[in-house]
């Protein structure tokens, strides 16, 4: 006899959900997304104006790549993957490469090692650009991607050009890697 509609309650017949997994799962994505700084400080539109000098236009490449990188490698991922719509073989290569994106660079807690090895976050951030753009040339859509790197590294380069640093904080790290940085500028 058997009962149509019926509720299994046996455990075996289907597989466990781990609730605790998914918790954990969520919680390294809200504190990954909380490394990515405010998109609304991104562009803000008062902090907005042209350098008055080429010094300062470096300078403020500089900072504002060091303060939104993460921002920054958000964009150029959207516009990539806006550029690939048409081309299904380079869209599941890059929704693979998104993937390993979030495990490696958005939502790691702790610094990545390999081989006892501490690797930086701006050694994860080429690697991972390179491995991109590389694993996508081999697709045959490189006028798609090479026209969108363009792309997002125009608007990458203007943004940073254009918005101003006096209002950003960096963290200790950031700092001391920026103000090293700076002392190789010749000041005008």
């Amino acid at each position: 006899m058997t009962n149509y509609g019926a509720i299994p309650t046996s455990s075996h017949a289907s597989p466990a959900v781990d609730h605790e997994s998914f918790s954990r799962a969520k919680h390294r994505i809200k504190a990954g997304l909380a490394t990515r700084r405010p998109w609304r400080v991104m562009f803000d539109f008062h902090s907005m104006g042209l350098p008055h000098s080429v010094s300062e236009a470096f300078t403020r490449i500089k900072t504002n790549l060091a303060y939104f990188r993460m921002n920054y490698a958000v964009v150029v991922l959207i516009v990539i993957f806006f550029s690939l719509i048409w081309h299904p073989t380079s869209l599941i290569v890059f929704t693979v490469l998104v993937a390993v994106w979030i495990f490696l660079y958005f939502l790691r807690d702790e610094p990545l090692k390999l081989f006892r090895y501490q690797i930086d976050d701006r050694t994860v951030l080429i690697v991972l650009s390179v491995l991109t753009v590389v694993l996508l040339l081999l697709t045959n859509a490189t006028f798609n991607i090479v026209g969108a790197l363009v792309t997002g590294a125009v608007l990458v380069l203007i943004h940073a050009v254009v918005r101003k640093t006096e209002d950003l904080f960096l963290d200790e790290e950031a700092a001391t890697t920026e103000t090293s940085g700076l002392t190789s500028y010749p000041s005008t």
